[in-house]
């Protein structure tokens, strides 16, 4: 901004206490929220269940990063605007000042020498006192404004030690949580997974179909019977991920193929969980679909979900619901790039995909007809 030191400093000191913008809100909210989450992840240490409590606060961590993702990029084009806005404005300025410098500074027997004498002295007094109110106002419109890109400035150098502080937490949840998930032992279990009937299997089928009608042949005894029922819930399950819908069961994706579940748009490490109580009937690496988990909310529906880098728990367990199930791959994004303004705020920064299928009795149905889809993540 070329705004000439004194000027602004005439005009900061002369401005009253200026109330938070909403994008300063925002970030400032955000800033809360990690704190918190980092309080969260000292407790969870010492939790009785320790998967559960690393989840959330995998969760608050995500929420708020996200939060601060969005209120710094609010914050930076706020300013962006109001720089602009004002070295639109600089000349106007200039002469506003000199305008009221002059005022306050011309003696009354200067005024006294009018070239219509005294009676004209007093009408030129009147029109200056019912003058110098809108330029005051002016002056002080102009000083919020130059307080207001001040406090964003602030407001996005503190936001660096923030964001450093909450990545190195949330990663730190998240080798925890893979730890914790690993010692857990207290889960009951359907069944006890078979590896060489499952390598059998994954062997002998081609597509996701023959895999999934085949599933009942990886144990090594009987499963047991279950009478889970979430049929009650059907179209309001929540997501298993916070994301958005890019693509919907039946439509082609961009490289041209078409499948009959629905692809989400995550961002890179996000936590995907159980949205039901459900078996895992599968984990693992499966033909072109990655790393894959297949869960079992009640007798004859699967959930599928690929596109893993990492898997949790064990084949055979029954999980409660919002267990994680997976983390989503990519790499952690620098601070640099969660603090840039190019992101148009509509979900162009998730860059990994979830897929999510659902069959019933064997057969693919579409995924929106059990999870709720109405509103990104």
């Amino acid at each position: 901004m070329r705004f000439r030191p004194a000027l602004a400093a005439v005009l900061i000191w002369s401005a009253p206490v200026v109330a938070q913008t909403s994008p300063s809100n925002a970030a400032l909210e955000a800033a809360a929220m990690l704190e918190q989450a980092s309080i969260s992840l000292t407790d969870a240490e010492s939790a009785r269940d320790r998967v559960r409590a690393l989840t959330e606060t995998i969760q608050a961590y995500e929420a708020g990063l996200t939060a601060m993702r969005d209120g710094l990029r609010r914050a930076a084009l706020r300013e962006a605007q109001l720089t602009a806005e004002l070295q639109v404005r600089e000349q106007e300025v200039a002469q506003l000042l000199g305008v009221l410098q002059t005022i306050e500074t011309t003696a009354p027997p200067v005024l006294m020498l009018h070239p219509s004498g005294p009676l004209g002295a007093a009408r030129t007094g009147m029109m200056l006192s019912e003058v110098t109110p809108g330029l005051n106002a002016q002056a002080q419109a102009l000083a919020h404004d130059l307080q207001e890109v001040q406090t964003l400035r602030q407001l996005q150098q503190s936001a660096a030690n923030t964001l450093t502080e909450g990545l190195t937490g949330v990663q730190d949840a998240r080798t925890q949580l893979s730890e914790a998930i690993a010692d857990r032992t207290d889960l009951p279990r359907r069944f006890v997974e078979d590896p060489v009937r499952t390598a059998i299997l994954i062997s002998s089928t081609e597509t996701l179909d023959g895999f999934a009608s085949g599933l009942s042949e990886i144990s090594e005894g009987e499963i047991a019977v279950t009478n889970a029922d979430v049929s009650g819930r059907k179209g309001q399950i929540t997501l298993p991920a916070q994301g958005v819908l890019l693509h919907r069961a039946g439509e082609t994706d961009a490289a041209g193929v078409t499948r009959p579940g629905l692809v989400l748009g995550t961002r890179p490490r996000a936590l995907v969980t159980s949205p039901t109580s459900a078996t895992i009937r599968y984990r693992g690496p499966l033909l072109d679909l990655g790393n894959l988990v297949i869960l079992e909310p009640q007798p004859g529906l699967l959930f599928v979900f690929s596109g893993l880098q990492e898997v949790y728990g064990q084949t055979g367990e029954v999980i409660p619901e919002g267990a994680p199930v997976g983390l989503m791959p990519g790499e952690t994004p620098e601070i640099g790039a969660i603090m840039s303004t190019s992101g148009d705020g509509t979900g162009t920064d998730r860059s990994e995909t979830l897929y999510i299928e659902v069959r019933q009795d064997n057969s693919p149905v579409d995924p929106e007809s059990w999870f709720r889809t109405d509103k990104d993540g």
